[in-house]
């Protein structure tokens, strides 16, 4: 008897969301890039050893010795209200925190200020940015 091999499955390709969030943070690096910053980190979380809570930090960038940490929000349309929306005052202490963490795992003494960047990126259309600087959350 000879056993058929068995494949790994394909794996589904990423939801549109997933892809729609990873546009606008694929536009807002390369804005950024543009604007004179140096990215230093996408998408990072911190290391299991250090309990800073859950989560990643979308775009952690460097421009003239200030680093800032960008929370980016992207919707292609209105029916979940604007981007921006999707920051509330509990999302915003988790950045703070997290801005803490990448700051003591990278050796930096002064912690990151957090801004949140809303793209509306219409289906078929150009993408509008709106970026809300050094955000508290207290």
């Amino acid at each position: 008897m000879t056993a058929t091999p068995v494949s790994a499955p394909t794996p589904d390709p990423p939801a549109s969301h997933i892809r729609t969030g990873r546009s606008g943070e694929d536009l807002i690096a390369d804005l950024l890039t543009r604007a004179g910053w140096q990215v230093l980190d996408r998408n990072w979380r911190p290391s299991a050893e250090r309990s800073a809570g859950r989560g990643e930090l979308d775009i952690v960038a460097e421009r003239g010795g200030a680093v800032s940490i960008f929370e980016i929000k992207t919707r292609t349309g209105t029916g979940f209200g604007h981007p921006a929306e999707a920051v509330g005052p509990e999302k915003l202490k988790r950045l703070h925190v997290l801005s803490r963490a990448w700051a003591w795992e990278h050796g930096r003494a002064e912690i990151p200020s957090v801004d949140v960047v809303a793209v509306h990126w219409p289906a078929g259309g150009a993408p509008r940015v709106e970026h809300m600087s050094s955000l508290s959350w207290h």
